[in-house]
């Protein structure tokens, strides 16, 4: 007897529905078909064992399961339930109703019969809405993420018995709901940390504010000790609200890369990602066999802070100039090409010299002559052309340690940002995928970054004095106008050049004496 159930396949953050055929007839051999991996292949083992210890039998006669479209790789285990719940239909040990085709199954089998949870919910569960299930069934860990498609009918499911009495029309399980926007609000600011922590620092502060209001990528450059990683942790926190779209976007990756949490259904803040300075490229861009996201991508939407810069390996640092421009990182293999957004704000911190003490106010640099040049050369002039803000942060005094008022909390600042960034949505409401300055291209910046004569020359001498690529021209125009938004001037005027050239710190000739 044919049957027919249904699971579903990840490309990326995409998903495929997949149709699972399941014909048992005379003969003893086993067989998948579809271009199945091991782990798709081992599942009639998993299968075997639970359906024995759930008090089924596994049928001793030939049975063919085939997952189409066959030209399509299946990865992962999350097939098992579906091909169980076939088998168990076709040996006629349970009713053929609609049901098994008006629902996705999705699920790992233990070998006692429970349901482990799979990566990838939310993006199957917005797929199978999109083809017209009715529901989907999968692990109960699973279920809050997938119930955030209002659409489907979402059931959580703790064991394979569920399953069958819930066919049998025996038993029913709970649904499970969540409420989107009401999980959304509570949370949206649930920050443990606030630039309130942070006394003195206002250059510093000031620079990360116009990161964060024109989504500009900043590198911090300081000994050690004077607070750039306590300051970098502090941006999530003034970057405007996610919006829903924003919301689920990043929900999707972290749920393809199986980093939500089962009690989580929707990401609500900011992510920021730290790597640790060994990390591989692969970790970094994405990648493997099955190719998942890396780093870049889970950081979508906020803030990727790579600290000690200069310690992490040159090949690691270089895969990061392409999705820096582009926004995006695609991974292609001989078999299949998948690409994962990666729009984030890089956020670089390192010491200015191997002891960390050039340029320090009152301590002395221990450095040969030429090391200072030798540790800034780790990293490319290419990459450094793609930061925009290139901030010297200097020791803090006792004066600003010990002072007793407060400093400006994380929530005025984040007012102002949002002030800046509604100037920039109207701006390009009518432009495609761009929403703040850092996204412009040269043609836009010709466009809307048009410059007074006494700023031309004032950029002019910048450029010839310190030497200036033409990506670092374009990159101080996009750094004035996010200057000029927060000023709220239509126009940009010489003070928001000459503020935004002083941000180019790497570039000046005494770095390199």
């Amino acid at each position: 007897m044919l049957i027919k159930t249904y699971g579903s396949a990840l490309n990326g953050i995409e998903a495929t529905t997949i149709t699972i055929e399941v014909n048992i007839s005379g003969g003893t051999k086993y067989y998948i078909v579809g271009l199945p991996d091991n782990a798709v292949k081992e599942s009639l083992r998993r299968i075997e064992s639970a359906l024995s210890t759930s008090g089924f039998r596994m049928p001793r006669q030939k049975i063919v399961v085939n997952l189409a479209p066959a030209d399509i790789r299946k990865e992962g285990s999350s097939y098992d339930l579906a091909i169980a719940i076939g088998i168990l239909a076709s040996s006629k040990q349970i009713a053929h109703v609609p049901l098994l085709t008006d629902f996705l199954m999705l699920g790992e089998l233990s070998l006692d019969g429970s349901i482990q949870p799979v990566k990838g919910a939310l993006p199957i569960a917005v797929q199978a809405a999109r083809d017209g299930f009715r529901g989907i069934l999968l692990p109960q860990a699973n279920a809050p993420e997938a119930a955030v498609v209002s659409k489907l009918a979402v059931y959580g499911i703790r064991h394979l018995k569920e399953v069958v009495e819930w066919v049998n029309g025996t038993s029913f399980p709970t649904q499970t709901y969540v409420n989107t926007q009401e999980e959304f609000q509570k949370n949206i600011n649930s920050y443990d940390a606030d630039f309130g922590d942070v006394f003195g620092q206002e250059h510093i502060k000031r620079a990360l504010e116009i990161a964060a209001a024109g989504g500009h990528n900043v590198i911090l450059i300081g000994p050690p000790g004077s607070g750039k990683t306590m300051l970098a942790k502090r941006l999530p926190t003034i970057l405007p609200p996610l919006t829903i779209e924003e919301s689920l976007e990043t929900t999707k990756i972290h749920s393809v890369a199986g980093k939500l949490g089962a009690v989580s259904s929707l990401m609500t803040v900011r992510p920021f990602r730290a790597p640790h300075h060994t990390i591989s490229d692969v970790a970094l861009v994405g990648g493997g066999a099955n190719p998942q996201p890396g780093e870049i991508s889970l950081a979508h939407n906020g803030v990727l802070f790579l600290d000690e810069l200069p310690e992490f390996k040159r090949s690691v640092l270089e895969v990061l100039r392409q999705p820096l421009e582009s926004r995006h990182m695609t991974i292609s293999r001989a078999r299949l090409t998948v690409a994962y957004p990666a729009s984030f704000i890089l956020v670089a911190a390192m010491n200015p010299c191997p002891c960390g003490f050039h340029n320090h106010p009152q301590k002395t640099c221990i450095c040969n002559p030429g090391a200072v040049q030798k540790y800034l050369s780790k990293i490319s002039g290419p990459l450094l052309d793609r930061i925009d803000l290139h901030v010297e942060v200097t020791p803090v005094g006792f004066d600003d340690l010990a002072a007793s008022a407060s400093s400006e909390k994380s929530t005025h600042i984040r007012n102002r940002v949002i002030a800046a960034r509604d100037i920039q949505e109207k701006r390009f409401s009518s432009y495609t995928h761009i929403h703040c300055n850092a996204q412009m291209t040269p043609r836009h910046l010709r466009q809307l970054c048009r410059i007074n004569e006494s700023g031309r020359t004032l950029l002019k001498m910048a450029m010839e004095r310190l030497g200036l690529s033409a990506r670092a021209y374009d990159r101080i125009l996009r750094v004035s106008r996010t200057i000029a938004d927060m000023d709220g001037s239509i126009e940009i005027q010489t003070a928001h050049i000459a503020e935004a050239i002083q941000f180019r710190s790497l570039d000046r000739a005494r770095w390199s004496e």
